[in-house]
């Protein structure tokens, strides 16, 4: 397993995208956090250039580890670059997309995982190329709703409509939930938080992804303690 950047060294966002908190790229571009996720986007779209990774799942070991904050920040590092880019928003417990992006949620994935909408439920996120799908009302059986053949047809519609679709996961470390959706992803991203994540977590979070045999890509570690004078020149 590679490591393919380290992001976020507060594990906090800096600058406000459509009303939500702030986002690390918007504010202050040339921050360490701002220059992490570029990286991140950079080697998703160039080291990993001729397995056409098109949806990309990121999921922690535990809660609280910023990986809705990296799918975020990620999201529009990618679209700076000049990617069109869909955040999928499946957390559907305790989803964080919508208040990212300062967004509604009562029409999101859900209300094509167990009602009738045809479409995609997509919401402008207020960077430019960048789409939400909100994780929508919370169903009475998420996993059965992740389970179900509409999620897959979720992200046929979302393939076809952008370059890059992020999927905004439940934590692996906790949750069967991930173990239904990563499988049907390109490729999953694990979020780490430094001195916080436990090593035995981050072990069984890792195990868990691999017994169900997803493309697991690397590690995002959050929460890094970086000197800025490294960052000067």
């Amino acid at each position: 397993m590679n490591r393919l950047a380290t992001a976020s060294p507060n594990g906090r966002a800096l600058a406000t995208v459509g009303g939500g908190p702030p986002l690390a790229v918007l504010a202050d571009p040339h921050s360490p956090s701002a220059e992490a996720y570029r990286s991140l986007a950079a080697n998703l779209q160039f080291a990993y250039a001729d397995r056409q990774l098109q949806t990309i799942g990121i999921t922690s070991a535990a809660e609280g580890e910023g990986k809705s904050t990296t799918v975020a920040n990620l999201a529009v590092a990618l679209a700076q670059s000049g990617r069109r880019v869909i955040v999928v928003d499946a957390d559907l417990r305790r989803p964080g997309q919508h208040t990212l992006f300062g967004l509604q949620r009562d029409q999101g994935l859900t209300n094509l995982l167990v009602g009738d909408e045809p479409e995609l439920p997509l919401q402008d996120s207020g960077a430019p190329g960048v789409r939400i799908l909100a994780s929508g009302p919370a169903p009475s059986n998420p996993l059965e709703a992740l389970a179900s053949r509409r999620f897959d047809q979720a992200l046929a519609l979302a393939r076809a409509q952008a370059d890059f679709v992020l999927v905004d996961t439940p934590p692996a470390g906790a949750l069967a939930d991930v173990a239904v959706i990563a499988p049907r992803l390109d490729a999953v991203l694990l979020v780490v938080s430094a001195g916080r994540t436990k090593r035995d977590l981050a072990r069984r979070a890792r195990e868990q992804l691999e017994r169900v045999n997803a493309n697991l890509l690397g590690v995002v570690l959050t929460d890094v303690r970086v000197d800025n004078k490294l960052y000067r020149y």
